[in-house]
């Protein structure tokens, strides 16, 4: 609510005629680099963020993956 409130402010200003180019792109670049800081910090935390150990069952070793979407056919079927 209270961000709805702040967005309609800022509409409001920047349809304003008395308002200077020139506060809009000071404003618009010092956005645009917080976002910029920002993508690189959430991108360099899930670099860093631990990852479990990855732990194979031993009752499944050995067995190839199974193919979704083959149809095995046998001697004994008969095709429609």
């Amino acid at each position: 609510m209270e961000q709805d409130l702040k967005l309609r402010q800022l509409e409001i200003g920047l349809s304003n005629p008395d308002t200077d180019i020139k506060d809009i792109t000071t404003v618009f670049l010092a956005l645009q680099k917080q976002n910029f800081v920002l993508t690189n910090s959430i991108t360099n935390l899930l670099k860093k963020w631990p990852k479990p150990p990855v732990t194979v069952a031993q009752h499944i070793i050995g067995v190839d993956p199974s193919s979704h979407g083959i149809l095995y056919v046998t001697k004994d079927s008969t095709s429609t």
